[in-house]
């Protein structure tokens, strides 16, 4: 069977997100990714250089499956972190590279931040009539994103000895906590776009 490059980088995404969810950057082993890709690990360097590459490569990958999935929409702020916070329920692994990442990896990837940075662009129009500068409706527009981000992955973020253990207490907590996070993002951009500095 002739070497498939696509096939076998593919794979590699495959088997390192599952390992890099589980262990994160730090704990996750080349080997174990490699065997689970029916690959070597010269795959991994002649892919992606570095596994700390191929760890920023898996980050990008899947969360732009998140914001495939889940459009970002601008005119619907609490719907968006609503959708994404049931995304990210439903997507544990997803959930856990995120949080990895945010340990792990202190520095946004060239792509990460402008990908951040075109979302913050597009909320800045909730603040241009209510600033004098540009640079403070973007200040503002960076805030709220992260406010928002932060809702939406609220649940995963909790500590789990606040959570209920029956399987039913759950799903009505999950069902409470959506809520709450929804109507927090409501408050949140009414507070950004009321009060200005």
């Amino acid at each position: 069977m002739p070497y498939d490059p696509a096939a076998t980088r593919a794979n590699l995404l495959d088997a390192a997100f599952a390992e890099f969810a589980e262990r994160g950057l730090a704990g996750a082993r080349v080997d174990r990714i490699t065997q689970a890709a029916g690959t070597n690990k010269q795959a991994i360097y002649f892919h992606f250089g570095s596994k700390e590459r191929l760890f920023d490569a898996v980050v990008e990958a899947r969360c732009g499956a998140l914001i495939t999935d889940v459009p970002f929409s601008a005119d619907d702020l609490p719907g968006y972190v609503g959708e994404v916070f049931d995304y990210l329920l439903d997507h544990p692994p997803l959930m856990r590279m995120i949080l990895w990442q945010q340990l792990e990896r202190q520095s946004p990837t060239e792509h990460e931040a402008e990908s951040y940075g075109a979302l913050a662009e597009k909320l800045t129009g909730l603040f241009t009539a209510a600033v004098d500068s540009p640079d403070d409706a973007l200040l503002l527009a960076r805030t709220l994103l992260m406010l928002i981000i932060a809702l939406a992955t609220a649940w995963a973020t909790s500590t789990p000895a606040l959570r209920p253990g029956d399987e039913a207490q759950v799903r009505r907590h999950v069902a409470i906590h959506r809520r709450a996070v929804v109507a927090a993002a409501t408050a949140t951009i009414t507070a950004l776009t009321t009060e200005t500095t």
